[in-house]
C-alpha cells in the first residue's frame, strides 16, 4: 500500500511539473485563450487553486510539494477504501 501511495504521490509531482512547464511556454496567453484549459490546471492543482483564489504568489517548489502531498492524502483515501472494499 505503502508503494501505491508513493506512486499517487508521484503522479502529483509531475501533473504539477506538466504543468509549470505548460505554463511557462504559454503564460501570457494562458487565461485568456483557453479558459477550459486553465480551469483544469486549477481543478488538477489544488494549491494553484488556492493561490488564484486569495491572490498570493506560491513558488514553484512549494506547489510541487502541495500537489505531490495533495495526490498522496487521496492516494491513502483511495488505496484504504480500494483494501476494505476488496479484501485479499
Amino acid at each position: 500500500m505503502k508503494f501505491r501511495v508513493a506512486i499517487w504521490a508521484g503522479v502529483g509531482l509531475w501533473v504539477a511539473l506538466g504543468w509549470a512547464l505548460y505554463a511557462s511556454c504559454r503564460f501570457p496567453h494562458l487565461m485568456q485563450e483557453d479558459p477550459i484549459v486553465f480551469n483544469l490546471a486549477l481543478l488538477t492543482q489544488p494549491i494553484a487553486l488556492a493561490g488564484f483564489r486569495f491572490h498570493f504568489g506560491i513558488g514553484l517548489d512549494w506547489v510541487l510539494l502541495a500537489n505531490a502531498l495533495s495526490y498522496g492524502f487521496i492516494g491513502l483515501i483511495v488505496e484504504t477504501l480500494r483494501q476494505n472494499l476488496h479484501p485479499a
